[in-house]
Order: C-alpha cells, then structure tokens, then sequence
C-alpha cells in the first residue's frame, strides 16, 4: 500500500468523538456538524485511505486515528453509510474504545450486490473528469429537499478530490461486508439514524432491522430528510446526541 495521510483535524474540548467519513472518503465533509459538536466533545474528522484491500485495515487505521485523540478514552463513534459499515465493524472489533456508537443511514449488508458491481462497473469505464457531472446531476435526489444550493455547491467542492479508486476500493470491501449475523454482539449504547426520504438506499428499513438486533439499541427517524443530510440547516447532531443521552440516563434510572 502507498503512503498514507488521514488528514486528522481535531476542534473543541471533551470526550473524544469521531466522524467515520462514508464513500468520497474524506471527513470535510462533516464541517457543519463540527462547530456544533465541538462545544461539548473533541471532535476529530479524518480521511479514509484509497488502497485499503479489507475492512479490516480500515479498522486498524480508526483506532491509529483514535490514539491520536484519546488513546486511553473511549470514543463516540459517528459513521455516515459506508462509514456506518465501518463504525459497526469497529465497534465489534474494538467495543472497548467506543463511548457510543451512532450510525446515520447505513446497512448491515447491501443488497442486493449487483448494484455493486454495477456501480463499479460503470466507474471503471467512466472518464473520470465526468463524475463532477454526475455528482451535480444526483445532488437533488442525494441531499435533503431543503438544503441550500449553497451548501450543495460546498458539499461537491469538498469532494472533487475523491479518486477512482478510492470508490471501487470501497465498493469492493463492501461487496465482502456482512454483519448481520453479529448485530447481536454489539455491546455498546447505539444509535441509529434513519432519513426518511433516502433515495440511496432503504435507510429507515435497514436501521429498523439493526436496532431490532442491537441490544438497546435507540432508531430515530429523521423527517424530510435525504441520504447525505448532515448539511442540512435543521439537522444538528449535537442536539440529537444530548437528547439520546438524556433518554439512556432515564432508562438506566428505571431499570
């Protein structure tokens, strides 16, 4: 594998917290929820690898990026889709460095695969200069309905670095991801994100199949709101994490 930078950048103070990126692979893409965030935690994003061959090097590169934040902490764990897959497949391997686990509009498995290989097929054959156009072309169906068309300009500026390879790599990792059949070996506080108006994939079906099988697990749907929602104006992750927070504590006192 070729070198490798994580673009680790780290704002605020506090419990350490982590933004898993999802398919471009970077985590400027969580700029929005960052400042928000960061009052209350030590927010770190960072960049995805290009040539990783499995998942499980994605896994070791989170926990090198996590000792850089907090090594002896455990962390809350935010991942967007592919990095939902990500954050779930650390958070077995690893539940000892996770604080809380929060996946937005991921999967446990995708189905069905041929889309994969279709999706990679296509990017193969592609000039690449044309995936600019593509990204502007799906931005409608991809963000919220009510995100501003400044915020989408923002949001492809940040990702006109992904590379070629970067996607099919992932794509090809998740053509071999599959945890189904450990959802119930998850073993820490989860929450699960759910768009209602996804056109990506069946996000508010998928997180109610995991947070069926997670033990205490806590699935909110998020009204209105598309697959890449995190620059939405009504969206903050902050008062979502206190509100989660508030209803584990009630739910201890009763039990």
């Amino acid at each position: 594998m070729s070198a490798y930078d994580p673009d680790v950048r780290v704002d605020g103070s506090g419990a350490p917290l982590i933004f898993v990126p999802g398919m471009d692979g970077t985590g400027r893409l969580f700029y929005r929820q960052v400042p928000l965030l960061a009052p209350r935690f030590r927010v770190a994003t960072y960049a995805l690898r290009d040539d990783a061959p499995d998942m499980a090097t994605l896994i070791a590169d989170l926990g090198h990026v996590l000792d850089t934040i907090g090594p002896r902490t455990p962390a809350v764990v935010i991942g967007e889709s592919f990095g939902g897959t990500l954050a779930l497949s650390f958070a077995l391997a690893h539940p000892e460095r996770v604080q809380g686990l929060v996946v937005l509009n991921s999967f446990p498995r995708f189905l069905p695969q041929i889309r994969l290989h279709l999706a990679m097929l296509g990017i193969r054959m592609m000039p690449w200069a044309a995936m600019r156009l593509v990204r502007r072309v799906t931005a409608l169906r991809l963000h919220s309905p009510h995100t501003h068309p400044s915020e989408v300009k923002y949001f492809l500026a940040q990702t006109r670095w992904t590379t070629r390879r970067g996607y099919l790599g992932r794509l090809r990792i998740l053509t071999q991801y599959d945890v189904r059949d450990h959802l119930t070996r998850i073993a820490v506080p989860t929450l699960f994100l759910a768009a209602d108006d996804d056109h990506l994939i069946p996000s508010v079906e998928q997180a109610t199949y995991m947070a069926a099988r997670v033990p205490g697990a806590t699935l909110r749907i998020l009204t209105g709101h598309g697959h890449a929602c995190l620059i939405a104006p009504d969206l903050d992750l902050a008062q979502i994490i206190a509100e989660w927070e508030r209803l584990l504590q009630r739910s201890l006192g009763e039990s």
